[in-house]
């Protein structure tokens, strides 16, 4: 099984979670990269948590663009890595231009902490595997900019290359305004790139993996992951 890295920024609160999810949940090999890093070495799968890198100055990401380490995940993603972003790291890899569109803030300009329900709208990568198309999970959020934007020719290919991965939903799977926790665009909850190596999603797949946290539908997400690296 292949080694799984995830970063650290200041103001990261998220990656002691995913760790745990990885290493201790799933049984993956995981290891913390320092944001000063300047090499990927040995590792397989990137993950860059949630949190508030630098504080989320300028804009959510923005600065942690810059850190050393993310020149080396994006050579790692245009060479076919795995890079998976969370909440925070979902905002990093647009502005890394990672992914296309960009993040707003939440539509009622306030910040959400909830469960929420997001429908799998392609097995088709390496993250959703283990996940039927049109599945509902039951993930949280947490955060105050994840209305995700992306203007018309954008959201066009989006659709025609299949890169919409999840979706807000209510329990039952139906898009409905109701269900969109933040205002994004199309319900959008997680996007991947052409190539499907590298997938952006708001909701937090590491704090539903265990029955104590009110769900593990997150598990899923993480295993679709490992499974993909066992051949690494």
């Amino acid at each position: 099984m292949g080694q799984t890295g995830i970063l650290v920024f200041p103001g990261s609160n998220c990656d002691h979670d995913a760790y745990h999810a990885v290493k201790h949940v799933l049984g993956g090999h995981a290891t913390f990269i320092w944001h000063k890093e300047t090499s990927l070495k040995n590792i397989n799968a990137v993950v860059i948590p949630g949190g508030f890198s630098y504080g989320d100055y300028l804009r959510s990401g923005a600065i942690a663009r810059f850190s050393p380490i993310m020149n080396e995940v994006v050579s790692f993603a245009n060479q076919g890595g795995l890079v998976l972003g969370i909440c925070n790291g979902f905002q990093i890899l647009l502005e890394s231009n990672l992914l296309p569109g960009t993040m707003l803030h939440n539509e009622q300009l306030s910040f959400v902490c909830k469960q929420t329900y997001i429908r799998c709208e392609s097995n088709q990568t390496p993250y959703t595997t283990q996940i039927d198309t049109g599945s509902v999970l039951k993930i949280p959020v947490a955060h105050g900019e994840g209305n995700y934007f992306a203007d018309d020719e954008t959201l066009k290919m989006l659709e025609t290359e299949n890169q919409i991965v999840f979706r807000y939903c209510d329990e039952n799977g139906v898009i409905t305004p109701e269900a969109n926790p933040n205002g994004a665009v199309s319900n959008i909850a997680g996007i991947c790139n052409k190539k499907r190596n590298v997938l952006g999603m708001m909701p937090h797949p590491e704090r539903a993996v265990e029955a104590a946290l009110g769900s593990t539908d997150g598990k899923a997400i993480l295993e679709s992951m490992l499974n993909a690296l066992e051949t690494v």
